[in-house]
C-alpha cells in the first residue's frame, strides 16, 4: 500500500539556520500520527514542506505517492491542512468560504458535504455569519472545515485546538476520529500531549530539526522506568530523608520517584518517623508527557533515586 506521506532526507536551511536536518519519515495510510516537539523544533517547517508552502533545501516528499514539487497539483489534492495561524477572508460568510474553497479544487455541487462539516463542527448557527464577526474559536472551526471540504485522504492538523474551548475540542476530536475510522490518515501536532496519547498510534518527536524518537505510544510509555507517587502532607514539609526523591512540588503536592513499589513502605516509614500525616496519596501511571520531558530535557534529572 502506498504510504500516506513519505519524507526522504529532507533538509531545510534559512541562511545559517539548519531548521531540518535530514528528516526521514514514513506515515502509513490510515494512521493517526503525532508529530511532537518544543517550539522551534521544526514541526511547522516540515508541515509547510509537505503542504508545498515551503521548498526543501534538499530531499523529497511524497503525499500518496505524488511528489509535492513535481506533481504539486495531485499532491495538494491529496492533502488538507489546518494551519496554526488564523487566516481567513473577512468578506465572506462561513458557507461562502467553504463553497469558494470547494471551487479552488474544481468541486461543484458540494453542498451536502459542506452541510455535514458545518453540522459536525457545530457551525450551523454561524453558517451565514461573516467571517470577521466570528470569535477566534469559531474561526478555527472554519479552518478545520476548509481543510476537509475537498475530502482529502490525508489531513494535517497543526495545533488545531490551541486556544479553543473544551466543547469544540471534544466535538472536533469526535469528528476527526470518525474520519480516521473511515480511512483518512491524520497527522497531528499539539502541545496537549494527553491528546496525542489518547488519539495517536505512533509518535515522532523532533528536537533541533531532527527526529529523536519514532515509535508507538504504547512502546514509549512502557519503556518508562520506575514509578511516581503524588502526596499531600500535613505539615506541608517533606522529611529530609525523602528530599532526593522529589521530581515535582506544585500546589501543595509532592511528586516522588521510586524504583520499585516495595520502596513505598520506606517512604511511609520516613513520614511516620517525622510524624508527617498523609492527607492524599496517588500512584501515578507513566504517560507520554513524562516520555517527552525525558527526551527533550534529558533523563538524568528524572531517574528514580534510592530511599
Amino acid at each position: 500500500m502506498t504510504p500516506a506521506i513519505e519524507v526522504r532526507q529532507v533538509h531545510k536551511r534559512f541562511g545559517a539556520l539548519h531548521a531540518l536536518c535530514g528528516i526521514d519519515l514514513e506515515i502509513d495510510t490510515g494512521e493517526f500520527f503525532a508529530l511532537l516537539g518544543p517550539n522551534g523544533a521544526g514541526k511547522t517547517t516540515l508541515i509547510n514542506i509537505i503542504a508545498g508552502l515551503t521548498l526543501a533545501s534538499s530531499g523529497s516528499v511524497r503525499v500518496k505517492g505524488h511528489d509535492v514539487v513535481a506533481e504539486y497539483r495531485k499532491a495538494r489534492r491529496m492533502l488538507g491542512v489546518v494551519p496554526q495561524e488564523l487566516v481567513f477572508d473577512p468578506f465572506f460568510t462561513v458557507r461562502e468560504t467553504l463553497v469558494f474553497q470547494s471551487g479552488y479544487y474544481g468541486i461543484k455541487k458540494n453542498n451536502s458535504w459542506i452541510d455535514e462539516i458545518i453540522h459536525h463542527l457545530d457551525l450551523a448557527d454561524k453558517a451565514d455569519t461573516n467571517m470577521r464577526s466570528l470569535s477566534g474559536g469559531m474561526k478555527r472551526r472554519v479552518l478545520v472545515a476548509q481543510a476537509l471540504v475537498h475530502k482529502p485522504p490525508v489531513i494535517v492538523l497543526d495545533e488545531p485546538t490551541a486556544g479553543v474551548d473544551v466543547e469544540l475540542r471534544q466535538a472536533l476530536w469526535r469528528f476527526i476520529k470518525q474520519l480516521n475510522r473511515s480511512g483518512h490518515t491524520i497527522v497531528l501536532t499539539t502541545h496537549y500531549l494527553e491528546e496525542a496519547e489518547a488519539l495517536c498510534n505512533r509518535v515522532a518527536m523532533l528536537k533541533n530539526g531532527s527526529i529523536v524518537v519514532l515509535d508507538s505510544v504504547r512502546n514509549l510509555i512502557s519503556n518508562i522506568s520506575g514509578h511516581r507517587i503524588r502526596l499531600r502532607l500535613s505539615p506541608d514539609t517533606l522529611p529530609a530523608a525523602l528530599q532526593l526523591l522529589i521530581i515535582g512540588h506544585d500546589q501543595g503536592y509532592y511528586v516522588l520517584a521510586i524504583e520499585e513499589y516495595s520502596q513505598l513502605e520506606n517512604v511511609m516509614t520516613a513520614l511516620r518517623a517525622t510524624q508527617t500525616q498523609v492527607l492524599e496519596l496517588q500512584i501515578l501511571q507513566p504517560d507520554l508527557e513524562e516520555v517527552f520531558v525525558k527526551i527533550m530535557h534529558g533523563a538524568e534529572s528524572l531517574e528514580p533515586a534510592s530511599v
